[in-house]
């Protein structure tokens, strides 16, 4: 148990400091050897994680994905700005999800499967609107496919937008607005006024989360190795 909890901080490091060199040379320009150096481990033990430098960027990606999911909500649009909302304020607060959100939109890294996380929002996206959907949250024209793709391409160029503007400081207000325009649009008008998507919404799920992974880092056994 010690040793598969120490092979998960160890791949947790790996990870950080390959976000961290992709993020300052980007994707082309990093090697493997300044991860190396950044993250303090052999060669050997990041070879046994990841097999090559395109194996690490995919690591990188997928950290935008939630380790546990949100708790279930009665109302599936409040999922769906949940979502959005806790996304938000991982990439203004986690530095590895920050450098996977700017690997995904950079043109220069060739070799790497860039659509993965695109597909696999859209794809979340699309089942959150669905079950909206069956439950008669979303208004008749609503085309569930069309409205993922429009979410997922509307949120890309929003946090990018506020990266270049503001340093990602706005990012949370700017989704907030996102979804003021973007609700109305998609949702039944008697469900709008309980749907919450205020800036404190964000601070909430964000403890909540934070909460959560404590308690899965409690339920992982201690290493007692330094």
């Amino acid at each position: 148990m010690a040793q598969q909890a120490r092979a998960i901080r160890t791949r947790q490091a790996i990870l950080e400091a390959a976000a961290a060199v992709f993020a300052d040379r980007g994707y082309e320009r990093a090697t493997v050897g300044e991860i190396l150096v950044r993250a303090g481990v052999t060669k050997g033990a990041l070879y046994f994680h990841f097999a090559s430098k395109e194996d690490l960027a995919l690591g990188v990606l997928a950290a935008q994905m939630l380790d546990e999911p949100l708790p279930p909500h009665p109302l599936k649009l409040q999922e769906l700005v949940d979502q959005g909302l806790i996304l938000a304020y991982r990439i203004q607060h986690e530095p590895v999800v920050r450098a996977s959100v700017a690997l995904a939109l950079d043109t220069g890294a060739s070799g790497i499967d860039r659509a993965a996380p695109f597909e696999t929002w859209i794809a979340q996206v699309s089942e959150v609107l669905a079950a909206a959907r069956d439950q008669g949250e979303l208004l008749p024209h609503v085309d569930i496919e069309d409205t993922a793709e429009l979410f997922s391409g509307a949120y890309a160029g929003i946090q990018t937008m506020s990266s270049v503007l503001r340093e990602r400081r706005d990012l949370i207000h700017r989704v907030v607005v996102f979804f003021e325009h973007l609700l109305p649009s998609i949702c039944t008008p008697v469900l709008l006024t309980r749907i919450d998507i205020s800036e404190g919404r964000a601070l909430e799920l964000a403890a909540a989360y934070a909460a959560q992974q404590r308690r899965s880092d409690d339920d992982t056994p201690a290493d007692s190795e330094d």
